[in-house]
Parts: C-alpha cells; structure tokens; sequence
C-alpha cells in the first residue's frame, strides 16, 4: 500500500475563523447551514451539507409549525462509521437535500452532547421496530411528537431497505393526507414510553446476585471468553460485578470468566497491539476484527476491570496492560487544559480501520526481514492478508495484528527465552508505531464531555492508588480541577461539554453520577478532603434537580429541561453503567464517608423503583448489583489516624489500597491541626485519635467495630484479609 502523507488538515480545519463565522448570516449563508454555529464536531461535520439543518432548539420547532410541516430528527456521533455513510450518501445528495428541505424541518443531534433526547428517540425506535441504532432517524410533529422510527436509510431502496427517495415522498404524503392517523399514532407511542418509566415499586429479590451469575454462565463464551455471540462488546461492569462476585462467595468460576475474557480481549485485533487502547467492540467471537473506532469511556472501564482484576489475583499482566491503556489515554485523549477528549474515528482517508492496518511487506521492509520473518508469524500476518472485506466480501491484502497467546507462552514454542522477545518487540514496536505515526490519522472527537471524564478521573485514581502511580493520579486531579473551573454555571451546575473554547449544553444525570464516582476516587487515593468535599456538593445537587419524589430514582434530565416531551429514567447497564447504577454505587459509598444514612436510604430506592426490571434480567444490571453488594455487605470501613507524612500511616494506607477489598472506604483522620475540613464533612472522626502518637487502624465491618490496632497484621485480620 502507497501510504499518503500525513495531512494535518482535517473538516474542522478548514472551518472559517470563529470570528468569520460570527458574521454569517443565521441560516449559514450561501455555502453553510445552521451548524455552522454549533461546537460539536460531529454537527460541525454536516455544516456544509446541503441540507438545510437546524440544531435542536424552538427555532427549528417554530418554523415547522410555522410551515405545517413535519420535523425530520437525525441523531449520530462523530465516530459513527454508519453516520459517515448516510452523510456522504444521502446528506450530501442534492435530490436527497432538496426532498429534505422542501418538506421537513431537518435537525441533526450529536447523542452524545444530548443523552436525554437521544435516550427518549432511541426508546420510541426500539419500540416501533424492535431495534435501535446510529444513525437514528425519528420523524416528529411540530410539538416534538414521533410517528415514525428506524435507523439508517440508503438513498436509494434495496435488499429490502427503504431508501430515502423512495421514503421521503411516502412520509410527506401521509402527513398531508392522513395526519389524523399520525397524531393517533404519536399520542400512543408516547403514552405506552410514559408508562414504562412509571413502573410499580418492588423488592430485588433475595438470590439476585446468583442468578445474574448464572445468567452470565450461560452466555460466556468459553473458548474465547467475552459473553453471547458476535458482535462481541467489552462489558467491564459484567466483569468487575464478576471478580467482586468471587471475592464475595469464592465462586471460582467467577473469576475465571474475567480472566479468561480479560486476557484474550488483550491478543486479540479489539486492542491496538503498537499504540495500546481498545477499540469499540469486536464484529466476530474470538476478538479478532475490531469496529475501529476508540472510545475514552471504553478505556477508562476496561482501565477500571484490569486494575480490580489486578488487586484479586496478584497478575502482574493485568496491572501493565491498565498502564498501556493509560498510556494510551494520557498521549492520544489528554487536553492541553488537563480534560480528556471523547474518541478516535473508525475512519481514515475513507475507509475503516486503514490506520492500523499492515501489508506483510511493509512489516517486513521496515523491522527487517529476520525479525519481521518471526513477528510476523506471531501476530498472523499473511501475503494475502488477514482482514476481510465484509462490504466488498474480498480479501484486502491487508493485516490486523493480534496474538494467539502471550509472548512468553508463544517464546517457549519457538524456544526463545520470554524476556528476550518481550524486549526485542518492545524496541521493534517502537519502530513500527512510529512509522504508523506518520499516516494520516483517524479524525478526533476534541469535545471534553463531564460524564467521560468523571469515568476516566475515576480509572486514573483507583490505578494511581492500586499501583502506587503518582502520575496517574496527578492526571485525574488535573483533569477534577478543569471541569471544576470550566464546566460549572455560576449556580454550580454542571454543564455537560467543553470545546474550542467553550462550554456548553444541559447536564445530565450521568455528569453528575460519573464525576461523583471520580471525585470520590480521587479522595480515597489522595485523602485531600476537598475533593470529598466536592462530591457531596455535587451529589447534592443531583438530588435536587433528578430525583423522582414520587416512585424514586432519578430521571435523566434534570427538572429545569424544558425542551423534552417527557424525562425518561434508566437503569439498563449497557456500554455504559447508567446514571442510576453509579449513583447508587455513591450515595452507598457517600454514606458511609459521612455516616449520612439518608443517602443510603436513597440507594435502597433506587433498587426499589427498578426492582420489575432488575428482577427479570439480573445479568443486564451487574453495576446496579455491584452497589446493592456493597450496600448488603460484608462491607467495611477504616478509619486511619495520624499524621498524613509519617511512613506509617503511608504504609498502612498503601497496604489497604493495595488489598483486594472491594467494598470498603478509608478515611484518613489527622491531627485537627492539620486540616480542619475533614471534620466538617466527617465529624466522628474527632472520637478516633491516633493511640499513643501512633498511626491507628479503626476497622468497622457491617456496623460493627473492632477495637483500633497499631499493628498492619491485626488491621488486615479485622478486615478478614
């Protein structure tokens, strides 16, 4: 392959000026549209569309109503490989555009910058046709009411899907001719989706952890590890619910589920074998061929699933592969500000996955032919390739890098000591991604979204504290500190997106619950209790403005979002853990920082307002189950106390941090004179003084404390370590 050069100038860079642009005209002019206007790349992405889009806003919806006709909703994301192709297909056809603009009021949704609306479309799809996706196509009433759902549409119709030409004119005839039936049809659609969020209150039944277990069994892929057929996601909620699960019954087959899916994710295509990260899910069963696109919330999960299964089995493996990630994420994803961009694009030059790809040859002429002879055979390089097609259902020539087993184990087949070639692939790995370096890159989602970074801040300092990193840790604070600078109102409520300059867009429950979860990271690694301190106030908040007074739980938007036709409520746990299911985690953890137990009572809420759901299908709630873990217990709480530099309180505080106990908090109590403020938040600690000017262990377990040790021996006894 004849690799073009690099050329730094992607869409975004050949935007006009910002101030160039604030003098267009407001529908864009004559060579842009409304987008113009807007932050988000991928709405930046269809500005020069000839469609006449519109951002969400009353704007759209006023002229709709002003021209009686009906609104067409697109809603993707800048990665969306499918997205990319209904743009260059149909948004940027001009038969298509003109349909479109002489018909419809057309406004394009980045969902990720709008869960909330994403999140009610998508329910109302699902509902309509049994399955949801991206590009989602939603066509509204001017009052916001949908009557027709589906996904992506061709321009053309064929193999049995409606293509837009053929769709179009169908809609706008109906609309004219038979609205009465729409508007019916609206009404319902959206009675039966306010009905599902109204559902009974009820009781997680008893054996939930066990059944969600089994259910897992069931579906766990034991050659290859992962769970259900391709495509294949990542789920590290299910495995961290899993380790959690074997250290709470000793169910060996738990943990060797983790393990097992944990290692061969790493072999395989799904992870970036020269410049380290994930890549969004695997299209087959054995990890192999990977849906490009890279994920910040991937990373910081599948951080967060490596470390604990790091802590449970003393695998030093786990623990470099969370650093590779992370490494990835501190080179590729890191702002100059301190925030975490959201993703990588599936796409480069046109086509998917170009990036990572290799010919055998280049391999072979760039590392040598006798090292590139061996590597090549250890990672399955072929003349032909080992890529396929599926669009074209041809071989390509080209090659995805993945392992058949760890280097050490493939050393012993060829018998080559294992340090020697783990050595010999790190220097010639190097090579090959610096030369990988110089292709034209996949495009990035530069948008700083509060809710994924509040994920990754979390993986930063939980990793920083398991592996005694201190840069990692220095990360998330940095990262903790931007938000709290630039993505808070003068009321300090969060906003939910940074970018060029500028913050913008409603909060959601998830920017709420996900920083929350980070800042209560960053205080159990570093015990500054300003960061404690934070999370309250922000889970305050949250409280006020999400939760359901009448059946609990908290809705996704907040209550001041006036643009919706309903507030929806989630607690599926699907690539991300929901809103609900974090939120729970820290309310249980927040109560027992604080000895609040209002805000325990709150997480028994949660459970109850969702129990029809959970209990039906445990397995899909497994980090709702983690929190009703630690909530049911056995769960614990240290206390140590004394002076925050001396080397014994280090020590004990790293030997806590560094034992696999899932379900406990520590708080550091110091000398008063040191810091004050732990005491307003915490003010028990007072009763719990340092014996003899000695660092102190006061272990509680289920409400019950045992008597304060000096000693690290009888600390981890009481915690039954």
């Amino acid at each position: 392959m004849a690799w073009k050069n690099p050329d730094p100038m992607d869409f975004l860079s050949t935007l006009p000026t910002a101030e160039a642009i604030n003098a267009f005209p407001e529908d864009g002019g004559p060579n842009f549209n409304r987008l113009i206007f807007e932050k988000s790349p991928y709405l930046l992405q269809h500005a020069r569309n000839p469609v006449n889009w519109y951002p969400w806003g009353e704007e759209a919806f006023q002229a709709a109503r002003e021209r009686d006709i009906p609104v067409f909703l697109s809603i993707g994301y800048s990665t969306c490989h499918w997205c990319h192709v209904m743009e260059k297909e149909s948004f940027e056809d001009h038969e298509v555009a003109s349909l479109l603009n002489e018909n419809f009021i057309a406004i394009k949704i980045d969902r990720e910058e709008r869960p909330d609306l994403d999140q009610i479309y998508m329910s109302v799809c699902q509902a309509v046709t049994g399955m949801g996706g991206w590009p989602l196509t939603v066509i509204l009433t001017p009052d916001k009411m949908p009557f027709f759902a589906g996904t992506y549409f061709p321009k053309e119709s064929r193999f049995g899907r409606t293509g837009m030409l053929e769709l179009l004119p169908k809609l706008t005839e109906i609309w004219k001719n038979d609205r009465g039936g729409l508007l019916e049809s609206a009404n319902k659609i959206v009675q039966h989706l306010k009905k599902s969020y109204d559902g009974p209150v009820g009781n997680i039944r008893p054996d939930i952890f066990q059944v969600a277990f089994e259910q897992l069994l069931d579906r766990f892929d034991r050659l290859y590890g992962g769970f259900g057929p391709a495509p294949k996601f990542p789920s590290a909620h299910n495995l961290i619910f899993l380790t959690r699960y074997w250290q709470r019954t000793g169910e060996s087959l738990a943990l060797e589920m983790v393990e097992k899916t944990l290692s061969r994710m790493r072999l395989g295509g799904i992870y970036d074998q020269l410049g380290f990260g994930f890549h969004r899910y695997s299209t087959d069963e054995g990890w192999l061929l990977p849906h490009f696109e890279k994920m910040l919330y991937d990373q910081a999960l599948l951080v967060l699933a490596y470390t604990e299964a790091f802590l449970a089995t003393g695998n030093q493996s786990y623990a470099q592969i969370s650093r590779e990630i992370l490494s990835y994420v501190l080179r590729n994803l890191t702002s100059p500000q301190g925030g975490f961009f959201s993703a990588e694009d599936a796409d480069s030059e046109g086509e998917e996955g170009l990036f990572y790809l290799w010919k055998r040859e280049e391999f072979l002429n760039l590392i040598g032919q006798e090292a590139g002879e061996l590597f090549s055979r250890l990672f399955n390089l072929k003349e032909e390739g080992n890529y396929y097609d599926e669009a074209r259902k041809a071989k390509t020539g080209l090659n995805i890098l993945f392992l058949k087993n760890r280097l050490p184990e493939l050393a012993a087949e060829i018998d080559l000591a294992g340090d020697h070639l783990e050595n010999l692939w790190e220097e010639l790995r190097l090579l090959l991604f610096a030369a990988r370096e110089k292709r034209i890159h996949p495009l990035k989602d530069d948008k700083v979204l509060t809710d994924w970074n509040g994920l990754m801040i979390a993986a930063l300092a939980k990793t920083s504290a398991a592996l005694d990193e201190p840069a990692y840790l220095q990360a998330a604070k940095n990262a903790a500190d931007f938000l709290w600078e630039v993505l808070r109102d003068q009321d300090g409520r969060l906003m939910k997106r940074y970018r060029d300059g500028a913050a913008g867009q409603p909060s959601h429950l998830d920017d709420y619950a996900f920083l929350i979860w980070g800042m209560i990271e960053i205080y159990q690694a570093d015990f500054d209790p300003a960061y404690l301190q934070k999370a309250l106030l922000l889970n305050e908040i949250m409280i006020a403005d999400f939760w359901d007074d009448q059946s609990g739980g908290f809705y996704l938007a907040g209550k001041d979002q006036e643009d919706l036709i309903m507030r929806s409520k989630e607690i599926y746990d699907g690539a991300l853990p929901s809103g609900n299911s974090v939120a729970a985690n820290n309310l249980v953890r927040l109560a027992r920082l604080t000895a609040d137990h209002d805000l325990e009572r709150k997480a028994s809420q949660i459970g109850e307002a969702f129990a029809d759901q959970v209990n039906a299908l445990p397995q899909g709630y497994t980090h709702l189950l983690s929190a009703l873990q630690f909530a049911e217990g056995p769960s614990f709480e240290v206390v140590i106390s004394g002076d925050p530099d001396s080397g014994e309180v280090q020590e004990m505080v790293r030997t806590l941090q560094q034992t696999y106990t899932p379900n406990l908090v520590i708080l550091l109590n110091p000398p008063q004179s040191v810091d004050g403020l732990i005491y307003e938040l915490s003010p028990w600690l007072k009763d719990q003084p340092a014996l003899g000017g000695k660092a102190t262990a006061y272990v509680c377990r289920d409400f019950s404390c045992q008597s304060p040790t000096t000693d690290i021996k009888q600390m981890l006894s009481n915690l039954g370590a």
